[in-house]
């Protein structure tokens, strides 16, 4: 569904992506995982068609996204830090997303879902960030998008919800979505995730199952096995872009 093929991107003297090649060709859930400043935001912005890469190419569905954007409609997106007008109330910032997209969309049940109904009336600034967060959810989940890409998807969320959010991503698998996930939280890696991708200082440097990436650094939890693989870079950059080990000399 998503190709990309040597993607490159630098900002000033900041080398950000450095050729990368990625093939998310079937549903299931992938995690893009990697520290702060590695280029996860940047990969997905890139696929978004938010930053213009300066080399390399990204591919939706078998067609080149460069110059286009319908293809857009296909991905529903979830961003970290989502920002809206903080005079207008959840009901009124609801219609507004519906006007601007111009097709149907399922929204009630998730409402009812994310308990939002007494939320209706209230204007954004007025939210707390967890019920902030609730209301992305809604507008990222409300239309049926073959593509979903969640960054950070249970900030500021309490436990029931995060349950709730679980269960809502899971669905959505089964019903044959393609779904990226960046996230810190290991444990919804665990729980959620068929793949991992790490990237590390623009380039991949680990791409495949949790069991695999388990047992190619000898660690029984994701968490442990992504520190053995940030030891192990010190000395020895690792991973080929088709998601072999090719642990190789630096």
């Amino acid at each position: 569904m998503i190709t990309i093929h040597h993607l490159q991107k630098s900002f000033g003297k900041n080398h950000v992506l450095k050729g990368v090649d990625l093939a998310f060709d079937k549903p299931g859930i992938t995690a893009v995982l990697g520290p702060n400043g590695s280029g996860k935001t940047t990969l997905i912005k890139s696929i978004l068609g938010m930053v213009l890469p300066d080399d390399g190419n990204i591919e939706v569905a078998g067609k080149s996204v460069r110059n286009r954007w319908e293809y857009r409609k296909q991905i529903a997106y979830l961003p970290q830090i989502a920002r809206f007008p903080d005079n207008l109330t959840v009901k009124e910032l609801l219609s507004m997303i519906k006007d601007l997209r111009g097709k149907a969309a399922s929204d009630q049940h998730l409402i009812d879902l994310f308990e939002l109904t007494p939320f209706l009336g209230s204007r954004l600034s007025n939210l707390s960030g967890g019920t902030r967060q609730k209301v992305n959810l809604v507008l990222t989940f409300m239309y049926d998008c073959p593509i979903i890409i969640l960054d950070e998807p249970t900030a500021g969320l309490d436990p029931i919800s995060m349950v709730r959010l679980k269960e809502l991503i899971e669905n959505q698998r089964a019903a044959g979505k393609t779904i990226l996930v960046t996230t810190h939280v290991m444990s919804l890696v665990e729980e959620l995730a068929e793949e991992v991708v790490y990237l590390l200082e623009g380039k991949i440097h680990f791409r495949g199952s949790l069991k695999v990436l388990k047992e190619t650094y000898g660690e029984s939890s994701v968490e442990r096995a992504i520190a053995s693989l940030l030891e192990q870079q010190k000395n020895t950059p690792a991973f080929s872009s088709n998601g072999q080990p090719a642990f190789v000399t630096a």
